[in-house]
């Protein structure tokens, strides 16, 4: 039986089954947080890398934690924030400009050797790529983590409202692409 978040929580802040609550957390997040980072940044290694990030984050943060919200929704507002952190660096790095970036996100895609443009599923994530930033986060937290426009809210510390209306214009960008492809 998988514990409560409020068991791993406890497990955590007793010195005797620290390290072996945040195992269970990190178990218990790490795949779903994963493939949210993924998601935006496309490569496995900087998804690992981002992941990596915010444990040590979620480390060092964990006893400050007041759960006025649930573990999951604090757990995604860091992997949230550090992925933007992540593609922000990436883009002041870079000697390219923003649209060059973006292509380069869409040839790491088609560099992927699972990559096959017959398949909806590599043009779906094609179009993705050509979302802005925020229309991107929302509509893969809303598409593939099927997350209520409440918890996006809580995450994204913006209103519901704009969530929702973000992911109607990307889902509308993503009609359009998938028909002209």
């Amino acid at each position: 039986m998988v514990p409560t978040d409020k068991e791993l929580l406890a497990q955590f802040s007793n010195s005797d089954t620290k390290e072996k609550g945040f195992t269970a957390i990190v178990r218990k997040y790490q795949e779903k947080l994963y493939w949210h980072i993924r998601r935006m940044v496309i490569e496995h290694a900087d998804a690992d890398d981002v992941l990596q990030n915010v444990f040590i984050k979620v480390w060092k943060g964990l006893e400050n934690f007041r759960e006025d919200s649930q573990l999951y929704t604090w757990l995604y507002r860091i992997a949230t924030n550090e992925t933007l952190s992540f593609l922000e660096k990436q883009k002041r790095t870079a000697t390219q400009s923003l649209n060059d970036l973006e292509s380069s996100l869409e040839n790491k895609i088609k560099a992927d050797s699972y990559f096959d443009s017959n398949q909806l599923e590599w043009r779906l994530q094609l179009a993705i790529q050509e979302l802005p930033e925020k229309q991107r986060l929302v509509f893969n937290l809303r598409y593939y983590d099927a997350m209520p426009y409440e918890k996006m809210s809580q995450i994204l510390e913006t209103s519901e409202g704009a969530l929702k209306a973000s992911y109607h214009h990307a889902a509308k960008k993503i009609e359009v692409f998938l028909k002209n492809y």
